[in-house]
């Protein structure tokens, strides 16, 4: 075995030590409490015949797009689409990317400059530190949801400042102090990017995010919408001014340097959007409450949250991969969420709720975990 490979397979054999290892799996249980698809748009056929419909008033497409949008891959359709999206979340524009973790990274690595300070949560999703990472500025970060710990952070901060929150953390479920910190952010001079992947289709009307929930969206410089989650199918926004915009074309790597998605994601995005205002809202909320009574009935301690994503903390990664396992051989797909992910001894079930949920299978859920716990 040569020398880079015996390295690879200490950093491995240290991953199975530590019960970390990460292997893909083809299983999937009956019951899903697993995925992010919370109002059930990925199995929708609804959604699948208005988006073959699309292509088919469309005329003639290709298979796949050809090329970057700066090249062959942009489409009058694409446009369309991001206005439409823009229009529908109160923004001004919107830039359209192959995938979330595309759209932070080519945000975060283009706009702040070396000099520049980017604050973020200490909970930010990965793909904001990595763009953070690459962008040169200063990064600092403040204790989750902490608005002290933000303002003595905004009070030393140099160049131009950033702040990045998720509206719903997507490994806690619980939702930033948007009103708090858009109040602080305008107190420094700071610029606030709201990463809203959670919180699209949950909250706000008809589910515009938790931005325009709570009447922020001329406040904010800007959101990254999700399509991946409760939308159904897959890519992102970034939504801020036309300057915000024009910047992205030209500065983003990694949109000015990856194949655009093919037409008939777009026509997947297209269809969800027309699907969200016939949603009635109230039905995943009546699950997150009928979850929350009936773990606290049964006393087991979830982790603050009103949102799709609870969390049920156990001690250690082996504690948690038992439980998970215990849970899909009785029909539950719910994962275990394993350090380093989440910080060590905060290891948990992520628990996903679905408006397809039955009232029985959450019961019974619950049921199962109280005897685990």
């Amino acid at each position: 075995m040569s020398d880079i490979e015996q390295f690879l397979d200490r950093k491995l054999e240290q991953r199975r030590v530590d019960h970390s290892i990460r292997k893909l799996s083809t299983h999937f249980p009956p019951v899903d409490f697993c995925s992010n698809d919370y109002l059930g748009f990925a199995k929708s056929d609804e959604l699948r015949l208005l988006a073959e419909n699309k292509i088919n008033d469309l005329g003639r497409t290709t298979n796949g797009s050809g090329g970057s949008r700066l090249l062959s891959g942009n489409t009058a359709f694409t446009e369309e689409v991001e206005a439409y999206i823009a229009d529908f979340h109160d923004a001004e524009k919107g830039l359209i990317f192959n995938s979330g973790y595309d759209a932070n990274v080519g945000l975060f690595s283009s706009v702040p400059q070396r000099g520049d300070t980017i604050i973020t949560d200490e909970l930010i999703h990965a793909s904001i530190i990595d763009g953070c990472r690459m962008s040169h500025a200063d990064r600092q970060r403040f204790e989750h949801n902490d608005l002290s710990s933000l303002e003595s952070k905004l009070k030393i901060a140099k160049g131009k400042i950033f702040v990045a929150v998720e509206s719903v953390y997507s490994m806690d479920g619980d939702c930033a102090p948007l009103t708090e910190i858009v109040s602080l952010c305008e107190t420094y001079n700071a610029n606030l990017i709201v990463d809203e992947a959670h919180a699209t289709g949950i909250f706000g009307h008809h589910g515009t995010g938790l931005v325009n929930q709570l009447g922020l969206a001329d406040r904010v410089f800007a959101r990254v919408v999700t399509f991946g989650k409760a939308l159904g199918s897959h890519g992102a926004i970034v939504l801020g001014s036309n300057t915000l915009r024009n910047f992205l074309i030209n500065f983003a790597r990694s949109f000015i340097y990856t194949t655009a998605a093919p037409l008939h994601n777009i026509a997947l995005i297209w269809g969800a959007y027309q699907l969200l205002p016939e949603i009635d809202q109230t039905v995943i909320h009546q699950k997150i409450a009928l979850f929350k009574k009936l773990a606290n009935e049964n006393n087991l301690q979830l982790m603050e949250s009103n949102s799709t994503i609870q969390g049920v903390v156990f001690s250690s990664n082996s504690e948690t991969k038992a439980v998970a396992g215990h849970l899909q051989k009785n029909g539950f797909d719910v994962r275990a969420i394993l350090s380093p992910t989440v910080p060590l001894g905060k290891e948990r079930l992520r628990i996903c709720l679905h408006n397809y949920n039955s009232d029985e299978e959450i019961a019974s859920l619950v049921k199962h975990l109280k005897k685990i716990k």
